[in-house]
């Protein structure tokens, strides 16, 4: 449901985010990052992101479960997004930082423990990790897409179960994007050494 909403809509989603100024979560996290760091950027979607990531310095690698938009993505940074999901993920301490700007949002919660063990497992130890969420309890489908809210207690209960990760800041943001008037709830995340 979710991967045909971005397959259908890519251009639009695409023309909707690249021009977004993201460049206070970008300090947020960045701060955390020595020069050169490996950035993972899971679930680029336009790929503002990761473009942003490899222009400061980082050796970036990104992708979508979305082709249309990884061919946009590809397109926009030049660099070799992949197609993959959240399933495929099985890096084992490879990255530095990793970057879940939005996209986490679209994972079941039942699911979504599972999936933040595989970014932690893909964490280096002492690596750090930004996530953001719509804020909210629950989930909820809007136009074809499903949603998993969270608000400050849900995300950290979240990351409690993952031993190794512990919450660095959690903050509300509001959407950058005109017309758009919706809460966001963000977390740095940093794995142990």
């Amino acid at each position: 449901m979710t991967l045909k909403y971005y397959q259908d809509n890519a251009q639009t989603f695409f023309d909707g985010t690249v021009n977004v100024d993201m460049s206070s979560l970008y300090e947020a996290f960045t701060q955390h990052l020595a020069p050169g760091a490996r950035v993972l950027d899971a679930g680029c979607g336009s790929g503002r992101d990761a473009k942003a990531f490899q222009e400061m310095g980082y050796q970036v690698e990104a992708f979508d479960a979305s082709p249309a938009m990884v061919e946009l993505a590809r397109e926009h940074t030049g660099l070799p997004v992949k197609v993959m999901s959240f399933a495929d993920v099985d890096w084992k301490e490879e990255f530095d930082g990793i970057w879940c700007c939005a996209s986490l949002l679209h994972v079941p919660a039942v699911e979504l423990p599972g999936v933040m063990r595989r970014f932690a497992d893909a964490l280096k130890p002492g690596g750090v990790w930004y996530v953001s969420f719509k804020y909210g309890d629950g989930e909820r489908e809007v136009d074809g897409r499903r949603f998993t809210d969270m608000d400050e207690v849900g995300l950290k209960a979240l990351v409690s179960v993952l031993t190794d990760i512990n919450v660095v800041k959690v903050w509300m943001t509001q959407d950058n994007r005109p017309m758009r008037d919706e809460s966001w709830v963000n977390g740095v995340l940093r794995k142990s050494l």
